[in-house]
């Protein structure tokens, strides 16, 4: 009897082991979660009450994303009537190879993301890994690619706001004088908004150096995947290089920086979420004072 009875329990094992890899690979990697955020800041004026911003990142064209979930996310996204859109990295995947009439199609349908002033995207990781996709894709695209660089967007108001995205931090070459070169014309604190992929990076933006200004009042990044795999009590399990710091959704800095990150929308390495779903970011800003208190 007790022969048997340990067979049972190891079939019964076996069977729960197969449903939550099933689970995990065909279940937790589809669907979309919108994940939303109040932005209170007294820095902005009035004109910005309820500026949107959407964040979107990791796509891993070619895991367990296809043309059919690009369909669905770029549709959610329009749905959320946003002032800003920005991708922040790993729009490829190392081991997936895109043939250039599929990256067309794959630029025609992000094309058609929709956001009141201006989509931003800045490379991944993984699109230097695929550099050769990503070249093309960005030779594609109607979004405004931001590498070292900046861009200062308006509303009804004559405030900016700045716009800084960095080179990635693990493949690319990230340049932070060049990125923050609008500081050399103007001593201006204005609003910044730092867009990144590995979110480690935020802490080597100054290096230490006193004589660098180099900052950000929020910041949004990627990569992390939020562990991909999280478990109960334990949290992310899957930490890669340039998230062994920062790796959950939120983090305050330093003088009351933020630090949000999303866990994107496909797989890398291995192809499962769990207590993961795929997911974008909603940023509304709320900048009226009496909302505040």
């Amino acid at each position: 009897m007790n022969k048997f009875r340990i067979i049972k329990i190891i079939i019964i094992l076996i069977i729960i082991g197969v449903g939550l890899l099933f689970w995990m690979r065909y279940i937790s990697t589809k669907g979309l979660v919108i994940k939303e955020y109040p932005i209170k800041t007294e820095k902005l004026n009035e004109d910005y009450d309820g500026f949107k911003i959407v964040h979107f990142t990791d796509l891993h064209y070619g895991s367990t994303i296809g043309l059919e979930e690009v369909k669905n996310i770029v549709s959610t996204i329009n749905n959320q009537n946003a002032d800003i859109v920005v991708f922040t990295g790993d729009l490829f995947d190392n081991n997936v190879k895109i043939a250039n009439d599929n990256i067309d199609i794959l630029a025609d349908e992000l094309n058609k993301i929709k956001a009141n002033i201006k989509v931003y995207g800045i490379p991944g990781n993984h699109d230097y890994d695929n550099k050769e996709n990503w070249e093309y894709f960005i030779e594609k695209t109607n979004w405004k690619i931001l590498t070292n660089t900046y861009d200062f967007i308006y509303t009804e108001s004559n405030e900016p706001i700045v716009f800084v995205g960095l080179d990635d931090y693990w493949e690319g070459t990230p340049d932070y004088k060049e990125a923050y070169q609008y500081l050399n014309d103007s001593t201006k604190d204005f609003y910044t908004i730092l867009l990144l992929h590995e979110p480690d990076q935020v802490d080597h933006i100054n290096d230490g150096n006193e004589e660098n200004n180099f900052n950000f009042d929020l910041a949004l990044a990627g990569h992390s995947h939020l562990g991909q795999v999280r478990l109960p009590f334990i949290g992310a399990t899957v930490l890669p290089y340039g998230s062994k710091k920062y790796y959950d959704e939120h983090y305050i800095l330093g003088d009351g920086k933020d630090l949000y990150i999303s866990g994107g929308l496909g797989t890398s390495v291995l192809k499962i979420r769990f207590m993961n779903k795929p997911s974008i970011n909603v940023y509304r800003f709320y900048t009226k004072k009496e909302v505040q208190q």
